[in-house]
């Protein structure tokens, strides 16, 4: 088995420095759909709400930005940990968690310290937990806990790992709505560092078990943490605490996602994501926003 739990655990924390300014920051919102037209606004190109995600003058950073700043180095790091040699073709997003401690500055320099805190055994696939913190002078920025499901690599009789859930309200959502994902959105988003060519590559995806190339999960939970912000957060991104998803299927560049949103405390926002083209086949589940 290429996985050696324990090893990838007692491993050494890894330790690498990155950077970023105002056109990461940008190229980030583009790829996940900022300017785009939507049924709220149909002229986002220009609208003064929208130009906090695409003007320099006037940018402010979605949380979710902290998955690609330094161009995603936690994760590719965590994948080369040592203990750790998979095959890309068997790998999947499983889940993703941004903890903030303050808003991300427009520009800065910080240091990732990234570790394998657990390696789940799931039966006919592993899930690798990968957790970093993200320092700059001022002190601690984000917290950043990814799962990485490995098809194929399961069945060695390590524990199975939590499986709470958080249950859905028996009501209809508060807020419904549908976003876009253009033909080309997985080759703008992948400039943001992510290139794994099962987003690009018909052939590479056909090896993976797809029919064409699949959208990046984490272009998925950017789409839907602006839909929330910009729907129920008043565009305001600083009031962002947490962002917990589980990636619970494929999209397709060219579908429409949907997204339901239910407020279900003061500080809390439930979220189910499906592919509206595909009977609501599910996208995103278990999905929190936590907000001041």
């Amino acid at each position: 088995m290429p996985i050696d739990a324990a090893k990838a655990i007692a491993a050494e924390p890894r330790i690498s420095d990155i950077a970023w300014d105002h056109k990461d920051i940008q190229l980030y919102h583009l790829g996940i759909g900022a300017g785009a037209a939507t049924e709220e606004r149909p002229g986002a190109a220009t609208d003064p709400d929208e130009l906090r995600y695409t003007l320099e003058s006037r940018l402010h950073v979605l949380p979710s930005f902290a998955t690609v700043a330094g161009a995603g180095m936690a994760v590719v790091g965590g994948l080369s940990a040592p203990g750790i040699d998979v095959d890309l073709a068997a790998v999947l997003h499983g889940a993703q968690k941004i903890t903030l401690h303050r808003p991300i500055p427009l520009q800065g320099t910080a240091r990732q310290t990234s570790t394998v805190p657990a390696v789940y055994d799931k039966g006919k696939a592993a899930v690798i937990v990968l957790r970093s913190e993200t320092a700059d002078a001022d002190g601690p920025l984000w917290t950043s806990d990814t799962q990485i499901f490995v098809r194929g690599e399961g069945g060695w009789g390590g524990e199975r790992g939590p499986s709470d859930r958080p249950e859905l309200p028996e009501r209809a959502p508060d807020r419904t709505v549908t976003r876009l994902i253009r033909a080309d959105q997985a080759l703008l988003y992948r400039l943001s560092g992510d290139w794994n060519p099962l987003h690009a590559d018909p052939g590479f995806a056909e090896l993976a078990g797809f029919d064409k190339p699949i959208l990046h999960g984490l272009c998925s939970y950017g789409v839907t943490l602006k839909a929330v912000v910009d729907t129920l957060l008043d565009g305001d991104v600083s009031r962002v605490r947490s962002y917990a998803t589980r990636f619970a299927g494929v999209v397709f560049p060219g579908e429409t996602l949907r997204i339901r949103m239910w407020r279900t405390a003061q500080d809390r926002i439930q979220v189910v994501v499906t592919a509206a083209d595909r009977e609501d086949a599910p996208v995103l589940a278990d999905t929190v926003v936590e907000h001041g």
